[in-house]
């Protein structure tokens, strides 16, 4: 795996702007909740370490995966949003059941973000094991909730 020795959270600070006056939605499933709270509190610490206030963020909880992409729609169609962060965790199981989920929140989330005209972030885990899920939750490979925070800061200054 070539990811297998990487800190995938490490990124250039290139395109960050001053982010202190935007709002960020954050939609965080409560499926794998473990891993998912992990990926919500490295969202909210690098935004707030990048300039965001933190009144100026709202959290909404949905039941799964599957459902972030209508959480994502109802914080994207708020006119006081300016990025929507969403945040799940799919594990592969032994049925296509994953196939299904993962196939159907990346379409979903990016349906979201060009029927908004606005950052709307994949933060979706998709490991084939629990541990894999940790190690990128805050473990040896990042936090993938870090990446997502990231990508919203730096498409708000595309």
């Amino acid at each position: 795996m070539a990811t297998s020795l990487k800190n995938l959270s490490q990124h250039s600070d290139a395109n960050i702007k001053d982010i202190s006056d935007r709002r960020f939605g954050i939609v965080v499933s409560e499926w794998n909740e473990e891993v998912t709270e992990s990926l919500y509190s490295g969202a909210l610490e690098t935004l707030i370490a990048n300039g965001a206030k933190r009144g100026n963020i709202i959290r909404k909880n949905v039941p799964g995966s599957f459902e972030l992409s209508l959480g994502g729609q109802w914080l994207a169609q708020r006119e006081d949003i300016d990025a929507v962060i969403c945040l799940g965790c799919v594990i592969q199981g032994e049925t296509r059941h994953f196939d299904f989920i993962c196939d159907a929140v990346a379409h979903g989330i990016t349906e979201v973000a060009l029927k908004y005209n606005k950052p709307v972030i994949f933060g979706v885990l998709t490991p084939e094991t629990q541990q894999q899920a940790f190690d990128r939750a805050g473990g040896k490979h990042g936090n993938k909730g870090d990446e997502a925070a990231i990508t919203a800061i730096k498409m708000l200054g595309f």
